[in-house]
């Protein structure tokens, strides 16, 4: 940090807590501290302190919507039981969720990333380019490189898709043990296929 920047975040612009608010009102994606530390012209621990301060203020108050700490920022959301009103409003009945299709092809570039088009497809068992250019035109994938071997292109989540499903890295995606058959169940459906085919 220079002496210049110092200079400026030792003299705040405004009162603090509204100056955050002010900022996160109007930004369009996650700011981490450093950034509003910035903005507002406070020292990043004093940002960081009031950061919490807000978040615990508007859930102790029932607010209309939260303060969340989520792909490395801070951002503004509708809390989640209030959800359901302002999609209505926003949407006014058109439909903008993902479809089926869209959601399992998501859930495996989530789980295999980096990986390419064909391997997405041997996991689905279907043809998924039309599914991954709306994946990709709505921000949720991009491109990670090229695979060494084959020379195809590999495929990750973005930033965006952490924000979307609110949390802050890949590790934190449940296991998925948990939603897997167990051996044994697969061993008995494979047996009864079998015994069906004879």
């Amino acid at each position: 940090m220079t002496a210049d920047t110092q200079t400026a975040l030792d003299i705040p612009l405004a009162e603090l807590q509204p100056a955050l608010e002010a900022v996160l009102m109007v930004a369009d994606e996650p700011l981490d501290a450093m950034t509003l530390a910035t903005a507002v012209g406070h020292p990043v621990e004093a940002v960081i302190e009031n950061l919490k301060a807000l978040q615990a203020e508007y859930d102790e108050t029932g607010r209309g919507f939260e303060l969340r700490q989520v792909a490395g920022g801070w951002r503004y959301y509708t809390r989640e039981q209030y959800a359901a009103v302002v999609e209505g409003f926003v949407l006014e009945g058109q439909t903008a969720r993902l479809t089926q299709a869209a959601l399992e092809t998501l859930a495996v570039v989530a789980y295999k990333q980096p990986v390419s088009r064909s391997r997405i497809s041997a996991i689905r068992g279907v043809n998924v380019d039309g599914v991954m250019r709306t994946l990709l035109s709505r921000a949720l994938v991009e491109e990670a490189g090229t695979d060494d071997i084959s020379g195809a292109h590999l495929y990750r989540t973005t930033s965006y898709f952490l924000e979307r499903i609110g949390i802050s890295s890949l590790d934190e995606l449940p296991e998925l043990a948990p939603y897997l058959p167990d051996l044994a169940d697969m061993e008995d459906a494979l047996g009864v296929e079998e015994n069906i085919d004879a």
